[in-house]
């Protein structure tokens, strides 16, 4: 039986894959062998992290410019892709930001500026890249969902999980619309992930009592969000689209 997740040959697209669960995915698709773009709006960011991963994995890399809230800039990363590297195989969206308010204080600027980029911009890289693998007949699409488009919490993230639950139908709705193009769009969905960021920006003792909302009473890592990102990726998911997948410690399935 060959590799069911070896992804040898194809070429992946990380936007936002300089940092956190997005660099670990970049890593594990690079792992299994796939040609590896990263984009983000920070060039020389993307490009110190796309060589260190081809020095460690030996993959091919790439590092391009992107605006997710600019239209034009993302179609020109796109036909940039495709026109450097033949084809793109992968796209996986792990762009995105949070901005937390009270909901009767909530600025309305920055509820635009989130679903900017947390919608608009999934939603535009959808399209741009989908157009290239409707032609060349198959393609995987993975977005960045969380735990918070399915479970509400108090914390002031009425905006996020808003983005979230709209990523969620986004991704439900692309999978009815190109699966006659065999394209699977599916999302991955986690709780709060130990990235760099969180561990700065969040207290000990908070991170401590957000562990408990896990069956495992700890919050997940990067690498096991790259291992759900493989598994969407790889063609052992062929038959798989328009699912949300939890990788949330078994949050969902008792909160």
């Amino acid at each position: 039986m060959t590799d069911k997740f070896s992804l040898g040959a194809k070429v992946a697209v990380v936007i936002g894959g300089a940092g956190g669960i997005g660099e670990a995915c970049s890593y594990g698709l690079a792992e299994q062998g796939a040609t590896t773009i990263i984009a983000s709006r920070n060039l020389n960011k993307v490009q110190a992290v796309a060589d260190q991963i081809k020095s460690k994995t030996g993959a091919q890399t790439g590092a391009f410019q992107v605006d997710v809230t600019d239209e034009d800039s993302v179609e020109q990363l796109a036909s940039q892709i495709a026109e450097q590297y033949g084809r793109v195989d992968i796209l996986v969206n792990t762009h995105g930001m949070n901005k937390k308010g009270a909901p009767l204080e909530f600025d309305m600027a920055d509820w635009d500026n989130l679903f900017s980029v947390n919608v608009k911009g999934v939603m535009m890289a959808c399209r741009a890249f989908a157009k290239r693998m409707i032609k060349q007949g198959k393609g995987k699409i993975i977005n960045m969902s969380s735990v918070r488009g399915i479970r509400g919490t108090g914390g002031g993230n009425v905006a996020y999980g808003a983005t979230k639950g709209a990523v969620d139908m986004i991704t439900r709705m692309l999978a009815a619309e190109w699966a006659p193009f065999n394209i699977n769009v599916n999302a991955m969905a986690p709780s709060l992930v130990l990235t760099d960021t969180i561990k700065k920006a969040v207290a000990p003792e908070r991170l401590e009592m957000l562990a408990k909302s896990s069956l495992f009473n700890r919050l997940g890592t990067p690498e096991e969000m790259a291992g759900a990102c493989i598994f969407l990726a790889s063609e052992a998911s062929d038959f798989m689209t328009g699912q949300i997948l939890y990788v949330d410690g078994g949050l969902t399935a008792v909160g």
